[in-house]
């Protein structure tokens, strides 16, 4: 049998596998499940990893893989800069705040340089896990100057959107956003967070935001599991 045809049948017997399997579930270790699809556990695992960019399972760092099997998704253009939030509210999946935590602490220098501020002043710092059906589905950190957001803000009523606060509250004016998109492994404190393994490969957007007068009010770090995001740009011909 060719290579191409045992993993066409992996595939497929994955899928069935997966298919057949209740969200919440998990499936048989990695060693066992090798032994009865007939494979070896490196051909699993790269097997493995398609259907979990798909957001099919999520493999849990000791203790498993387990079947997710998401409803939906959050799909949206990225030509006009929209929280998770309000990307969510409109496609209908359902998201909500998981961890969250706030820090104020000197800026470091890749902080410092993207505020144009030095490394003695300090910057607001907010974490937070956002969940897609209960699920950790990204990981945010915003990091603004002091003189921009002050930590009583983010109390009740906070739903994990700087940017929606920003706006909602009409100062600084904001202007537009520089993002970088790329592809990374999770480090372990991301894959912590998204309760992942290390190494699990993730969308990762770094982004400046800007105000009318062109300075940076918010300099953030968004890692999105492939599963439940899709990005798209409308690009035209000249």
């Amino acid at each position: 049998m060719s290579q191409l045809s045992i993993s066409q049948r992996l595939h497929s017997d994955l899928a069935r596998l997966i298919a057949n399997t209740q969200p919440g579930e998990r499936l048989l270790a990695e060693p066992k499940l090798a032994h009865q699809l007939g494979v070896s556990r490196a051909t699993l695992r790269e097997a493995m990893r398609t259907f979990e960019t798909q957001g099919m399972i999520r493999r849990k760092q000791g203790s498993g893989t387990y079947v997710t099997h998401p409803s939906g998704f959050i799909e949206s253009g990225l030509e006009i800069l929209e929280s998770i939030e309000t990307i969510a509210k409109r496609t209908g999946l359902p998201v909500s705040m998981g961890r969250f935590e706030i820090n104020n602490r000197p800026a470091n220098q890749e902080e410092a340089e993207a505020l144009n501020i030095t490394t003695t002043e300090n910057v607001l710092v907010v974490t937070r896990v956002i969940n897609a059906e209960g699920c950790p589905a990204a990981y945010l950190t915003d990091v603004l100057p002091n003189d921009i957001l002050q930590p009583e803000e983010l109390g009740e009523g906070f739903t994990g959107s700087v940017l929606d606060l920003l706006i909602k509250r009409g100062s600084p004016k904001l202007h537009n956003t520089l993002t970088e998109i790329k592809a990374v492994s999770a480090s372990s404190e991301v894959a912590k967070a998204l309760e992942i393994q290390r190494g699990d490969v993730l969308m990762h957007f770094i982004s400046s935001l800007y105000t009318d007068d062109r300075q940076v009010a918010d300099y953030s770090s968004s890692y999105f599991l492939p599963g439940y995001f899709r990005f798209h740009i409308n690009r035209r011909i000249h």
